[in-house]
This record gives C-alpha cells, sequence and structure tokens, in this order.
C-alpha cells in the first residue's frame, strides 16, 4: 500500500467534503427538475471553469489522433454511465442512501481488482474491504425495506457503482502519456455531450429556466464538482493504486448521510455511527503506513 503525500492528503479531504456534502445538494437540484438536463447544465458550466484551469496552469489540450480510442473509453467507463445512472438514482433515493449505494464502488473495485486484473490483495486489504462492506450494510440497514419498493433506482446506483470501478481501475493502469487534466477536461467534454444528448432526447419537452434551489445546486457542481472534484479525483486514482484511491473516499457516503441528515431530515441511527467507524478502519487499511522491519 501507498501512504498519502501532504497534497494527495489536501485534495482527498477537500474531496471528501466536497463530494459528500453535493449529495444533498444534488437531491434538493433535481427536486422539482428534470435530472439529465440539471446534470448537462452543471457540466456545460463547469467545462470553461476547468479549460481555464488547463490555460492557467500552462497544461496542453492536445490529444494526438492514436490516443483518442483510449480517451473515450476512460470517458464511457468513468463517466458516462456514471452520470446518467447516479443522477436518475438520486431523483428516486434519499440522498444518503443514493450515496451509499453509489460508494458501494471500492467492494466493487476491490473484487473486479483481483478477478479481471490478477491484484494480490493483502491480508490488511481483505480487512479493508469487510469494513467497508460492514460499513455499507449498516448504512443500509434501515432503508431494505424502502429500497425494495424502488429497485429502479438501486439498480441505477449498483451499475453506476460498478462501472466506475471498472473505470478507476482502467485509469490507474492507463499508459497514456497525458497529464491528468488533459485526460480530465477531455473525459468532461465528451460527458458533457452524452449528457446534452440524453437530455435532449428525453427530457426537452420538460425544458424550463431551473427554480432558484436547482440554480443554486448547478452552479455548486458547476464550480466544485466540474471545476475541482473530478479532476481531484482523478489525480489521486491516477497516482495512487486502485485499492487505496476508492478506500480512501469512503468517508464520503458517510458526509452524505450526515448532512442530508442536517439538511433534508433523513434519519440517522446507530448503524450510520457504526459506519463511520468501520470506513475509518477501511481507510487506515490502506493508507496507513506499513510497518518496517529493522535487522
Amino acid at each position: 500500500m501507498q501512504a498519502l503525500s501532504r497534497q494527495q492528503l489536501v485534495l482527498l479531504v477537500l474531496l471528501t467534503i466536497v463530494w459528500g456534502v453535493n449529495w444533498p445538494v444534488m437531491k434538493v437540484g433535481v427536486t422539482g427538475y428534470p435530472p439529465l438536463t440539471f446534470r448537462a447544465l452543471s457540466m456545460w458550466l463547469g467545462l470553461p471553469i476547468l479549460a481555464g484551469a488547463l490555460v492557467v496552469l500552462k497544461v496542453p489540450f492536445t490529444v494526438r489522433r492514436g490516443q483518442w480510442r483510449e480517451v473515450l473509453g476512460l470517458a464511457a467507463a468513468n463517466m458516462f454511465v456514471w452520470h446518467l445512472c447516479i443522477i436518475l438514482a438520486v431523483q428516486t433515493l434519499s440522498s444518503g442512501r443514493a450515496a451509499i449505494l453509489g460508494y458501494t464502488m471500492p467492494i466493487f473495485s476491490a473484487v473486479i481488482g483481483a478477478l479481471w486484473f490478477g491484484a494480490a490483495l493483502t491480508r490488511r486489504a481483505w480487512l479493508g474491504v469487510g469494513a467497508a462492506a460492514i460499513g455499507v450494510a449498516l448504512l443500509l440497514w434501515h432503508e431494505l425495506t424502502q429500497l425494495a419498493g424502488r429497485p429502479t433506482g438501486v439498480l441505477l446506483a449498483l451499475v453506476a457503482a460498478a462501472t466506475w470501478a471498472v473505470g478507476t481501475q482502467l485509469l490507474r493502469r492507463t499508459r497514456l502519456d497525458l497529464q491528468t487534466l488533459t485526460i480530465t477536461f477531455w473525459m468532461t467534454a465528451m460527458t458533457t455531450v452524452v449528457m446534452t444528448a440524453a437530455a435532449l432526447l428525453f427530457e426537452s419537452s420538460q425544458w424550463r429556466l431551473p427554480h432558484p434551489a436547482a440554480a443554486g445546486a448547478i452552479v455548486f457542481n458547476a464550480i466544485l464538482i466540474f471545476g475541482f472534484a473530478q479532476a481531484a479525483w482523478f489525480a489521486l486514482a491516477r497516482g495512487l493504486p486502485p485499492l487505496a484511491s476508492t478506500l480512501s473516499v469512503m468517508l464520503i457516503p458517510v458526509l452524505g448521510v450526515f448532512s442530508g441528515a442536517l439538511w433534508l431530515g433523513e434519519a440517522v441511527h446507530w448503524q450510520d455511527w457504526a459506519a463511520v467507524v468501520l470506513m475509518t478502519v477501511a481507510i487506515a487499511s490502506v493508507l496507513w503506513p506499513a510497518r518496517t522491519r529493522t535487522l
């Protein structure tokens, strides 16, 4: 396992806060407003911010002709399916529970890495995966009956999580000699086109100006999610081993549950508190420096 550098730790803390709080923000945004349109507008406003970051940091936009196919594949696995499915799931489920289901991704990632990519997991890594799985189960304790009545939302969230897990594995293993911001920009641009096409196809009859709460949520997503968090995540996912990068964000669904409780009045139970401890164990299991042997 690989310890976080100071820069990665700062990115992780900021990412956890922004992504965690965004779950109730998205729920507010898609309540009474078309979800695909919500996501497309957020991306269109966020894309110039991301482009500005490349200009300021003097990161090239150039992608060579032979590299576009792999960039497209990374975008499909990391963003197309995730953004299409999860925003529809958020409209159907409570914000906290959508976050929990979405962040089953690290569990999928560990299993996919071991079975598909032949990744060897240490005993401590399996401890982290097990702790994360039990934490997810506890967070869903009081929701199983309700979720059973919302199979579409549950299925969408799980498909989003599993596909994102594959994308994380692929991103970590890519041999593209492109900077992470360059890849992030073009994946976001491609996803913006996909989300816009989906919104046009399925929601054009519902298009209207967003109400104030939806407008605020769109701006939040544009600036903090697509202008910052998406790039921060891809930097972590590309710079750390897949298991470390995925389990390291397991506090996000916990923050999603508690921020949803404070903001939207969603219930919090003892199982949620126990899940906090388990998620902390999961993170520590992959990020805590290994003990070095001395002769």
